[in-house]
């Protein structure tokens, strides 16, 4: 696979040389810490096949079965929080290995739950080690990651959300096929539904084995004065020609970065710096356009208009796989077009898919149990849905990540991450929680109208507010920042003035 981004051209002979041999460490070392993210789709939509059963055999309504679904996402904002302080004091690999451990806890509590406390207490301890995990990843590549390359390394942050997701929909499927249906009995006299949950201590043991095998973040390292240490890395990984003089270069972003609270992202912009803001608002958008609407509930979702049980695990199969296809559409492009141009492209067929999905869906027909889509548009429907899905995975689901990643200028980036990410958690929580009872009071033509109006929503925000951070190194992001808050507090005052 080609990491360039076209900047290659510009390398001299004696640079390639240096580069191109430590480009497969930068790779290893970058899908070690990525597996996080695979947990990080397994463990968030691994619930989707066993949503149905769930809610008959606790006897749940819609609200409930939604919160239950979602209360993992309040426990995801939770992790997101407190994942990069924990990060800078415990390092980027002790707390890899406590998001794996919440992950084994809370995959074989949820495998034998038997109360409905008992099933949401599980639930938020796997959240939280989701949260982690979509902190550290992200914050980790970045760091570890050569300027030229690390658009498309953090991409597979992405790539191993989505070959999460597709695992856990795989299994889901699988297990229900085996067993007859989810709620039928499997293994050891427990239900599929159960093993669902159980299957993903597999990948969380990997994970945590990796996260010991991977070298800490050079930027941690610098932080405890272990230069030397982080000069090596450097050095040994991603081939830094002058291991010494970059140590010094983050060893000056580092000490403001430590001194870093919740009072640096103060600003004039609301009470927020304005970047801060540009993060949080691509946090919300990434979530209201209604991608885990699809992941969450998907197999659910297709039975609700007529699709039988088998065929709804397979839709939801080909949909992840449709997912984790295009993902490597935005690895491979997203350091040769940019950040700001993919999610521009990514809103329009996203706005294309969700109204497609909207117009189907006001078409149904019967009541109750017996809805169904008439020709042609359970057709439309599904085509509409796997546009969006092929949008938002080329485009908005990785570039999000890797903007968050990097926009921010050292001395507030743990900060600011944590809180965007804490916001992406929480409107995937209101969106998912509300659901499957606002599907059953409005229904879903109104619900994929309001996603649509997201996605266009998005394509203007990020036209007048996101700005480009392709090629640029993360000290670099300290100027930019200090030139766009210079920029918001002249344009205040004239207003101001005027």
């Amino acid at each position: 696979m080609d990491f360039s981004d076209g900047q290659d051209d510009a390398m001299t002979d004696a640079q390639r040389e240096v580069a191109e041999p430590h480009t497969a460490k930068v790779i290893g070392v970058t899908v070690a810490a990525a597996v996080g993210g695979f947990l990080f789709g397994f463990d968030s939509s691994v619930v989707n096949g066993a949503v149905d059963s769930i809610e008959a055999d606790f006897g749940l309504g819609k609200l409930m079965t939604g919160f239950a679904v979602a209360i993992a996402l309040l426990g995801c904002a939770l992790g997101a929080w407190f994942a990069g302080r924990l990060a800078d004091v415990w390092g980027r690999k002790r707390v890899m290995l406590l998001g794996s451990a919440l992950f084994i806890i809370s995959a074989i509590g949820t495998g034998f739950t038997q109360t409905i406390p008992d099933l949401l207490l599980w639930r938020v301890l796997g959240g939280i080690g989701i949260g982690i995990a979509s902190v550290i990843a992200p914050a980790y590549i970045s760091e570890i990651a050569p300027a030229r390359y690390r658009g498309a390394l953090a991409s597979m942050q992405q790539l191993a959300i989505t070959l999460g997701i597709f695992a856990a929909l795989l299994s889901d499927a699988l297990l229900a096929d085996s067993a007859g249906s989810a709620s039928s009995e499997f293994w050891w006299g427990l239900e599929a539904w159960r093993w669902m949950f159980l299957v993903g201590v597999i990948p969380a043991v990997v994970y945590g084995v990796l996260a010991l095998l991977i070298p800490e973040s050079p930027r941690y390292l610098v932080g405890r004065n272990r230069d030397a240490e982080a000069a090596r890395i450097l050095q040994e990984v991603t081939g830094e020609e002058n291991p010494l003089e970059r140590v010094k270069e983050i060893k000056l972003t580092v000490k403001r970065e430590a001194k870093s609270s919740i009072k640096d992202i103060s600003g004039p912009s609301f009470g927020l710096h304005p970047l801060v803001w540009v993060g949080i608002w691509l946090a919300i958008f990434q979530q209201f356009v209604g991608i885990n609407a699809i992941f969450y509930y998907s197999t659910t979702l297709w039975q609700s208009v007529g699709f039988s049980e088998a065929d709804s695990f397979k839709t939801s199969v080909i949909t992840a796989v449709i997912n984790v296809v295009m993902t490597f559409v935005a690895i491979l492009f997203v350091d040769r077009i940019g950040r700001r141009k993919l999610l521009l492209a990514g809103s329009v067929g996203m706005f294309i898919g969700l109204l497609m999905a909207c117009v189907a869906f006001t078409q149904q027909i019967g009541e109750g149990e017996n809805i169904s889509l008439p020709d042609p548009w359970g057709v439309v429907a599904l085509i509409g849905a796997n546009l969006f899905v092929v949008a938002f995975a080329a485009t908005w689901g990785p570039v999000m990540w890797v903007m968050l990643g990097e926009m921010f200028p050292n001395r507030i980036r743990g900060v600011a991450l944590g809180v965007c990410t804490a916001v992406n958690w929480v409107a995937n929580f209101t969106i998912s929680m509300l659901f499957p009872p606002m599907t059953e009071a409005v229904g879903l033509g109104i619900i994929y109208g309001f996603f649509a109006f997201c996605a266009a929503a998005s394509f203007f925000y990020v036209w007048k507010k996101v700005e480009e951070t392709k090629g640029l190194e993360l000290e670099q992001m300290d100027s930019m920042a200090d030139s766009r808050l210079s920029q918001f507090t002249a344009v205040r005052a004239a207003k101001d003035k005027a």
